[in-house]
C-alpha cells in the first residue's frame, strides 16, 4: 500500500438489474467465471442489489489486531486475547460488513503473512466473516519471483514470469501455494467460501514490481490473464470474484489501459488516501468518480473504493465532513479503510480516539451498511 467512489449503475440500469429477466441482464449479474459456485453467484447478484441500499463499510485486518483505548496494540493471537474483538465493533456497536485480508508471503510457504498474521488464523477469520454474512476481500503483496525482493521492488521483471520466461516455473509455484490457501477456505458443509480477490492492485502507480513503469501494457494483461486462468482451470478455484483496482488515473482511457477484459474482472475500484489538507485526495475523488462511473456502467461491474483512509485520523469530524460527503450521490458496493496496525499507523477509530464519536454518526447514516444491516440479508444462501 502507498501511504498514499464510485457511482455505480445509473437508475435506469439499476432498474434493469433489479427487475428485468432477459439474458443480457442476467449476464450482468453473473460472475466473470462461468463455473462460479452457487454461493459466489448469489453473493455477486446480492451485491448488485445492495447498491440501492447503501455502501458497505470495510476495514482491513479488523479481527486480527487493533488498538486499546490507551492507544496500545492488541493482537487476536495473544494468549489473553478476547475472541471476536474488533475496533470498529467497539466504537460503532457492529462489525464491518467487509473485511480485508492480506496474503503476502503465502507464496513463500510461510506460516505468517507479511503483516505477521498466521495464515491459519486468516482462514478462521474468513470463515467467521462468512458465517456472519459479511464479505472478505483479499489482497496479495507477493514478493518478486524473479529476484526474491518484496512487492515494493521496482525491477522490470514481469516478462520473466510469463509462459516461456526463465522464472515462469517459480511463479507457478507461487500460484500453487496461493491456490492451496484459497482452496482451503471452506464453510461448515465443505462449500468453498466466496472471496473478492484483488491481485496486482494500484498498477497505475509504479511502487510495485507490476506497476505502470515496471512492465508494458501487454505484459500486465498477460500476467493477469494467465494468473486467473491458472487459478480457475488448473486449480479449479471457482469461489473468486476478481477486483481490478487502480491508483490514480488521468482519464477513462488511462484507467482501462491495462484492463484484462470482462472475462477476468467482477469488481472495479481505485485506492485513494487522504493526507495533509486533503487537496490531492479531493482532486483524485472528483477526477476518478466519473471515470469509475463510466467504467461500471459500460462493463457491468461492481464499483468500489477499494482502499482509503486518513492515517491516525487527526480530524475529529473526518467521517461525516469528508468521507461521507465524498460518497454522497454515488452508488458503490463498499468502501474499505486500511488496517489498525500500530499506534502510529491506523485508519479506523478505537475507543477514545479523537474521531470515535464522529465515526458513530457515520455508521448510523442510512446509506452506510455495517454487519448489523447486512447479516440478516443472508447474502450467500438466498437472492434478495
Amino acid at each position: 500500500m502507498k501511504n498514499k467512489l464510485l457511482q455505480g449503475v445509473g437508475l435506469a440500469a439499476l432498474a434493469l438489474l433489479l427487475g428485468a429477466t432477459s439474458s443480457p441482464v442476467r449476464a450482468q449479474l453473473a460472475p466473470a467465471d462461468p463455473a462460479a459456485t452457487p454461493e459466489t453467484k448469489r453473493l455477486l447478484a446480492n451485491l448488485y442489489k445492495l447498491l440501492d441500499k447503501g455502501v458497505m463499510f470495510g476495514h482491513q485486518d479488523d479481527l486480527a489486531y487493533g488498538l486499546t483505548p490507551e492507544g496500545q496494540r492488541w493482537l487476536a493471537s495473544a494468549p489473553t486475547a478476547k475472541p471476536g474483538r474488533s475496533d470498529v465493533r467497539s466504537v460503532a456497536g457492529a462489525y464491518p460488513a467487509v473485511f480485508g485480508w492480506e496474503l503476502g508471503h503465502v507464496e513463500l510457504d510461510s506460516a505468517r503473512s507479511l503483516d505477521a498474521v498466521p495464515f491459519a488464523r486468516i482462514r478462521q477469520y474468513v470463515r467467521q466473516v462468512y458465517e456472519l454474512g459479511g464479505v472478505s476481500t483479499i489482497s496479495w503483496h507477493l514478493d518478486n519471483p524473479h529476484d526474491g525482493k518484496s512487492a515494493w521492488d521496482t525491477t522490470r521483471t514481469v516478462r520473466y514470469l510469463l509462459p516461456g520466461g526463465p522464472d515462469h516455473a517459480k511463479y507457478v509455484q507461487y500460484l500453487d501455494r496461493l491456490s492451496t490457501f484459497l482452496g482451503s477456505l471452506k464453510g461448515a458443509k465443505g462449500e468453498a467460501i466466496p472471496v473478492i480477490f484483488r491481485p496486482f492492485h494500484e498498477h497505475t502507480g509504479s511502487w510495485f514490481w507490476w506497476g505502470e513503469k515496471n512492465c508494458t501494457v501487454a505484459e500486465y494483461k498477460q500476467l493477469w490473464q494467465f494468473t486467473i486462468s491458472y487459478l480457475r482451470e488448473k486449480k479449479q478455484l471457482h469461489n473468486l470474484l476478481l477486483a481490478y483496482s487502480a491508483a490514480e488515473a488521468r482519464d477513462q482511457a488511462h484507467y482501462l489501459e491495462r484492463y484484462p477484459g470482462d472475462a477476468y474482472v467482477d469488481v472495479v475500484g481505485f485506492d485513494a488516501y487522504y493526507s495533509g489538507d486533503g487537496t490531492a485526495f479531493k482532486k483524485q475523488m472528483t477526477t476518478e468518480l466519473p471515470i469509475i462511473t463510466a467504467v461500471a456502467r459500460a462493463h457491468h461491474k461492481l464499483p468500489t473504493l477499494s482502499e482509503t483512509g486518513f492515517e491516525r485520523l487527526p480530524a475529529a469530524d473526518w467521517w461525516t465532513k469528508t468521507l461521507l460527503p465524498a460518497l454522497a450521490g454515488y452508488r458503490l458496493s463498499y468502501v474499505l479503510v486500511w488496517r489498525n496496525g500500530r499506534p502510529d499507523h491506523y485508519y479506523a477509530p478505537y475507543p477514545g480516539q479523537a474521531s470515535a464519536a464522529d465515526f458513530k454518526k457515520f455508521a448510523r447514516d442510512k446509506n452506510v451498511l455495517l454487519s448489523d444491516r447486512v447479516t440478516p440479508l443472508r447474502l450467500y444462501s438466498k437472492t434478495l
